[in-house]
């Protein structure tokens, strides 16, 4: 399969894609397919739309955040992160986690697939497998998260099967391989309105891309997400009904390049708190990524990474996604690298 070389053209808005074929397998797969490529190879980004996912459940998700980010924080650290041993689940304050070894500003609850303690991979002691820590603010926590993580782990595959057909491949091709027991990882992030937007040039979170196959984030209506086009950078406002998605890096290393990850970054500028809901749907924690077979792209993927933001050549990683992703989390969370690793 050859496939044309990605350009490095500025992109100065963010496609907007109806999926609807991909979810009920009803109309022109292709035609959404194609439309997923062309993101994929300009920006890296893109809306969806069409994708099924019931609003009343996306509202009472929103309802309970706000509800549980007003509370004084000791009484949110009841779920703190330390409590989530090996699973790397609960709460964790502003200024908890870094990025590029800065303290983000945003505070932000961790959940992951609900796994009992029997279940093989809790048993050996995986880290990221286990229980969630749910706030005990509301009854109703337990089973909003948990039909929420079904429902977008439905919408994960069915646009993983968009982007395999987007590639030439079948359907099925990400399923096989990587997919069939995905590593779920569901954050809600609160980012406090910043009383001095001019003048203090912190970051909610800096600038970065994300770990795996697929991002599928939810936001609010506060805005203040931004993708990098090249030298500059865009805004990614919300769409009344819509995800937005973007691919991370272990997309970018099976394609070569050919689909890249693209930086993004969040500052909240509004006068009020910022809701965001990103849920990542990578490969099974134990897989090997590998490059994908047939993909050529002139000399792309010859070029390392030396272009890309934080330098790292994500085509000369070795060892299984939970390896990668291990590496990644003493960064993210130094305090608990002990705890996960």
């Amino acid at each position: 399969m050859t496939a044309p070389f990605m350009t490095d053209t500025p992109f100065s808005q963010i496609a907007v894609i109806d999926i609807s074929a991909l979810v009920t397998g009803n109309g022109d797969r292709q035609t959404a397919a194609a439309q997923i490529r062309q993101a994929c190879q300009e920006s890296g980004f893109f809306y969806v739309v069409g994708h099924g996912v019931d609003e009343a459940l996306q509202q009472r998700l929103e309802q309970l955040s706000r509800q549980f980010f007003a509370q004084d924080l000791e009484t949110k650290l009841d779920i703190g992160m330390a409590r989530g041993g090996k699973a790397w689940r609960g709460y964790f304050p502003v200024g908890g986690e870094l990025t590029s070894g800065k303290p983000d500003q945003k505070e932000g609850l961790y959940f992951g697939a609900e796994l009992s303690e029997n279940h093989p991979l809790v048993k050996a002691g995986v880290p990221m497998h286990g229980r969630n820590l749910f706030p005990a603010s509301s009854p109703d926590w337990r089973e909003t998260v948990l039909a929420y993580l079904e429902a977008m782990t439905q919408l994960g595959h069915h646009l993983m099967t968009g982007i395999a057909l987007s590639l030439g491949l079948e359907a099925s091709y990400f399923a096989d391989r990587y997919t069939s027991d995905p590593l779920i990882l569901f954050r809600i992030f609160n980012y406090p309105q910043n009383p001095f937007p001019e003048t203090e040039p912190s970051w909610g979170v800096g600038e970065h891309t994300d770990y795996g196959l697929l991002t599928i984030l939810k936001q609010d209506n506060c805005g203040g997400l931004q993708v990098k086009s090249k030298s500059h950078w865009i805004e990614a406002p919300p769409i009344p009904g819509s995800f937005v998605c973007n691919i991370g890096d272990m997309l970018d290393r099976m394609t070569g390049g050919l689909y890249r990850s693209t930086p993004h970054r969040v500052k909240n500028t509004s006068q009020r708190d910022r809701l965001s809901f990103p849920f990542f749907f990578d490969p099974n924690f134990s897989v090997e990524v590998k490059p994908i077979a047939g993909i050529t792209i002139g000399d792309r993927a010859d070029r390392g990474d030396n272009d890309r933001w934080d330098q790292t050549n994500i085509h000369a990683v070795q060892g299984t996604y939970g390896d990668y992703v291990l590496g990644k989390v003493s960064k993210v969370f130094p305090e608990l690298r002990q705890t996960v690793l």
